[in-house]
């Protein structure tokens, strides 16, 4: 199908944090090919790359002091990099049974992340307890392939509307869908940051939510931690997306209001946009520019241990 992809992505340390412990990328996975002899007229050790098989968007927000954080997330990214290239395995085709190979392959990128974190303590004993939050979307046009832990978010935009497509896994959620705390209670409560769902923070493995959406022209997406949702709103989010500015001012101007509200926490956002294109472009010429990714602290809770702790309606 004619059309590009415009993605950008950045992440801001804000204005209270002496660190950033989140981490993005936005990378467009294709075949690539390395000429090591030819007698055509070819360089040798030229590399070739061919179409785009996927993009992939993720954004991973780490837990734990003394630089655990940073690491945590930097260790999660970098592993779901290596899954998608060396584990993953790729299709030609988009239909119903090879989506549902690629759900099953995806699942296990969590559970690779955790032993990665794991096998990172076990040489970095004072990093015990760090942990991470992944959301990630992988793109096989025309579907999108949701991967998420903890409470960084995914919004899927169309014709004027937004739809948050992930589900937080913190107290405060599990409470609402309990019916043992109200949504509006919810935004200040003292359980609205804390994870029950998260890479690594101990030996329990994260279970992943994996959904898959279809994808249309001209829709847009947004991944972001919750530095950003923390002051910016669902209605604000979608205003920015139903403009026509460019994936990459939208990502400034929501980063920058989220500053002027308070900027407690790192702000991090990855928007993407499917444009139409001419009848010759590659469907999948991504457009993309990032931005140097440069402290927050979750504590983690089961569910029964939030409900053992919780005698009363937090104030």
């Amino acid at each position: 199908m004619a059309g590009k992809i415009q993605c950008f992505g950045l992440s801001d340390i804000g204005k209270v944090r002496e660190t950033n412990e989140d981490q993005f990328i936005v990378a467009d996975v294709n075949k690539s090919m390395k000429v090591h002899q030819t007698s055509v007229g070819l360089n040798h050790h030229t590399r070739l790359f061919g179409g785009s098989q996927g993009t992939l968007l993720a954004v991973a927000d780490g837990m734990g002091g003394h630089a655990a954080g940073e690491r945590a997330s930097e260790i999660v990214v970098e592993t779901v990099t290596a899954f998608l290239l060396n584990t993953m395995q790729w299709y030609f085709q988009v239909d119903d049974v090879h989506d549902e190979e690629t759900i099953e392959q995806l699942r296990q990128v969590t559970s690779q992340c955790h032993e990665k974190l794991s096998q990172d303590i076990a040489t970095s004993p004072q990093r015990r307890g760090m942990g991470a939050t992944l959301t990630l979307g992988y793109v096989l046009w025309p579907r999108l392939f949701v991967v998420h832990v903890g409470d960084s978010r995914c919004y899927h935009f169309r014709q004027g509307k937004l739809e948050q497509i992930t589900n937080d896994h913190t107290m405060a959620q599990y409470l609402i869908e309990t019916g043992a705390l109200s949504p509006e209670d919810a935004v200040d409560s003292q359980w609205s940051h804390q994870l029950y769902n998260v890479i690594g923070g101990g030996d329990q493995l994260p279970e992943p939510d994996i959904s898959r959406h279809p994808l249309e022209m001209g829709d847009a997406l947004l991944l972001c931690s919750d530095g950003l949702t923390k002051y910016i709103t669902d209605a604000r989010i979608g205003e920015a997306l139903a403009s026509d500015a460019p994936a990459d001012e939208v990502c400034r101007v929501l980063c920058n209001e989220a500053l002027l509200a308070g900027g407690d926490d790192n702000i991090t956002i990855v928007v993407c946009r499917f444009l139409p294109g001419d009848d010759d472009e590659n469907f999948a010429d991504l457009d993309t520019t990032d931005m140097p990714i440069d402290q927050r602290s979750t504590q983690l809770l089961s569910p029964n241990e939030l409900l053992q702790e919780r005698p009363t309606d937090p104030e």
